[in-house]
């Protein structure tokens, strides 16, 4: 039991490193930070959808920018295509569950907000159409796949692609950049000065 713990860490570590040293990935986070910094600067908003684990990982992203990650700052407006019940199972059964984020996004999204979409597969149905609909509606568009980026690569304004086929390890590093990336999304709103001030809490 002991030897399944240190492979699945060395798995997991195997990918991050991956990750650490694929710079194509560093710099689709930072744009997709400055994107999403861009739309909240304008008035617009932040939208993100995933099944399962996914669906987990949008939950977790939207509560860090509605609350926080490190300090104190304004909320900022963002919201998980994920959770609600009522609205989920009534596109499901009315429609299909592939419309679940579609149909939000049509009655969510407007002119500056950016959906993100999130799946490790990067074909996810439901996620695709999504996507497809926000492209036409104008919204910019962000997916964090893995597996080559699938469908959901080509239909994203930037894509954040982990290079593994392991679902479990790229769910780890996806919730890596998330963090990564709502830092980022301070830093791009509030500047230096609030950097510093996370930098120096962390010390």
């Amino acid at each position: 039991m002991i030897e399944i713990v240190r492979r699945q860490l060395a798995a997991s570590i195997t990918t991050m490193n991956s990750v650490l040293n694929e710079n194509s990935i560093h710099l689709a986070v930072v744009e997709a930070a400055r994107l999403i910094s861009g739309s909240l600067k304008a008035g617009g908003k932040l939208l993100v959808c995933g099944n399962g684990g996914s669906a987990a990982d949008s939950q977790h992203l939207v509560a860090e920018f509605v609350s926080r990650l490190t300090v104190d700052r304004s909320a900022l407006r963002a919201i998980a295509l994920t959770t609600d019940t009522s609205i989920l199972t009534a596109i499901g059964n009315d429609y299909s569950y592939e419309r679940v984020f579609e149909r939000q996004v049509e009655a969510l999204g407007c002119k500056h907000d950016v959906l993100l979409a999130i799946s490790t597969s990067g074909n996810a149905s439901n996620c695709i159409k999504a996507l497809e609909l926000a492209r036409g509606m104008q919204l910019h568009t962000i997916a964090y796949t893995g597996n080559r980026g699938g469908r959901m690569a080509e239909l994203a304004d930037v894509a954040v692609v982990i290079p593994s086929q392991i679902t479990m390890n790229i769910q780890e590093s996806h919730l890596a950049l998330e963090h990564i990336l709502c830092m980022l999304v301070e830093r791009f709103l509030f500047g230096d000065n609030f950097a510093e001030t996370r930098q120096q809490l962390a010390e």
